[in-house]
């Protein structure tokens, strides 16, 4: 180990409890040097490290980042967040070097109140342990990302995540009560726990989505809701992608509510029926909560549905998926081969305009690889979210990185070009920075504005949303 190497961890040990709370191994310092996202995954097995800190330290408490986080903010060391490294598109990864902050030992559950309906934990805590915890006691957080095991709650709120029931609960944006955050220099930020407040800006949104550029989120409260009496489920298939598309749109507009609200195109259909036969796109819907309502609200959907030539072919198709709702097999199957080529891409826009990005999308990514999967999810009155899923082969691991690449380059302009988001939930990270002027335009001045005053050394999470590199 270098001089520099040894005073870095002199001076970190210093700012915390124990000797072990700072690593500059090799091995975890590669742990930290890649995430789920499947660039990351080929820059591993091509021999690569572009993304590497110089220290990982594992803060034990608020005020052990907020020691931390002056440190460096004194010194102009960059600092990165890190949970469980579950982002798929680079969010956790620096490209400066610096501190990697993770805060996975910062994972206990503080308090549920029933009185209040919320609960409170650090930001270490696994999405998937709070779950099984409140369903223990007859409650859940009704927000059920695809990596609810493999995820924390402080990273859901930084960014700006949501999960497979957002037609009814919404994102965490909407889930979100209250958090502690440490600013740049140190700072600790606390929102309050009330139910609304008309007294300036709503302060939470400084942080969630921020990446970690604004700040680091040490502990959330979260909305709970007590567990359905009851759950009703449909599969409904449609004579096309245009008809499905409309139908869900005269669900929202009609008020209706359901809590799973999903449809597949035909390719996709195939995968989320495990039927190979499979002719038709397909939609998923599920209602919950007192008996009575919630099948009121089921036949209002089929009625809804049979409009646009949508027919019922019975609960099975939505209720297999729904058990293998967690399961990322598929995926990292192909991921984890060098030569494997998978991307999963979400957008979002408004009604009118979504069938163009899909349309534009699918085609020009068809060249790309071998399957390319639509499906619509996370549904507003206003528009819904596009999910494009590629799988394939290249001949080597170098070309499947640099397909990879081209395969968000292809996206991100078609995104553009029909006035999409280039993200819905999956956040900008790495992947997106190239893009993010071009989606927020002046947005993008007024956001650099916030950093500057926040973390006027740009220290924390540098470069990701577009901002200020170093």
């Amino acid at each position: 180990m270098d001089n520099a190497a040894f005073d870095l961890m002199a001076e970190l040990k210093a700012l915390v409890g124990s000797a072990d709370q700072v690593d500059v191994s090799d091995t975890t310092i590669a742990d930290h040097a890649y995430d789920w996202w499947p660039v990351a995954a080929k820059w591993r097995q091509n021999g690569k490290m572009p993304c590497k800190p110089d220290a990982v330290v594992f803060p034990a408490d608020v005020k052990e980042v907020s020691a931390v986080l002056a440190w460096a903010n004194e010194k102009g060391v960059p600092v990165t967040p890190w949970g469980l490294g579950s982002s798929v598109t680079g969010q956790p990864l620096t490209e400066y070097g610096g501190v990697t902050l993770d805060l996975s030992r910062m994972n206990r559950i503080i308090a549920v109140d029933t009185d209040n309906m919320i609960v409170r934990a650090e930001a270490g805590v696994m999405g998937g342990d709070l779950e099984d915890h409140l369903r223990g006691m007859g409650y859940t957080l009704n927000h059920s990302p695809q990596s609810l095991y493999r995820s924390t709650v402080g990273g859901w709120f930084a960014t700006r995540a949501t999960g497979q029931l957002s037609s009814r609960y919404g994102g965490i944006e909407d889930l979100a009560h209250s958090f502690t955050a440490v600013l740049a220099d140190g700072t600790v930020f606390d929102t309050l726990d009330l139910p609304r407040m008309a007294v300036g800006p709503d302060l939470r949104h400084l942080m969630i989505g921020s990446e970690g550029t604004m700040g680091v989120i040490t502990e959330v409260a979260l909305k709970i809701f007590p567990l359905p009496e009851y759950r009703e489920n449909e599969t409904i298939k449609f004579p096309s992608v245009e008809a499905g598309k409309d139908a869900m749109r005269a669900i929202m507009a009609a008020n209706i509510r359901p809590a799973l609200l999903r449809f597949y195109d035909t390719a996709e259909a195939r995968h989320a029926m495990q039927d190979k036969a499979f002719s038709s796109p397909v939609m998923f819907v599920g209602s919950e909560g007192m008996e009575g309502p919630a099948r009121a609200e089921m036949e209002a959907s089929r009625t809804v549905c049979a409009k646009f030539g949508g027919e019922p072919i019975g609960p099975e198709g939505t209720e297999g998926w729904i058990g293998r709702r967690y399961d990322f097999s598929t995926i990292e199957g192909f991921v984890m081969r060098p030569e494997g080529v998978a991307e999963t891409i979400e957008i979002s826009n408004n009604w009118a305009r979504i069938m163009d990005t899909y349309t534009l999308m699918t085609k020009r990514l068809a060249p790309m690889a071998d399957e390319v999967l639509g499906h619509f999810s996370h549904v507003y009155t206003t528009g819904v979210s596009l999910y494009v899923i590629l799988l394939g082969e290249a001949k080597d691991g170098p070309e499947a990185e640099e397909r990879i690449k081209k395969i968000w380059e292809i996206a991100m302009e078609a995104s553009l070009e029909t006035g999409a988001s280039i993200s819905h939930h999956h956040g900008a990270g790495l992947a997106r920075t190239p893009y993010v002027e071009r989606s927020l335009g002046a947005g993008l001045d007024v956001m650099q504005r916030v950093k500057d005053a926040l973390d006027p050394n740009n220290i924390l999470n540098p470069g990701k949303l577009g901002l200020r590199r170093p």
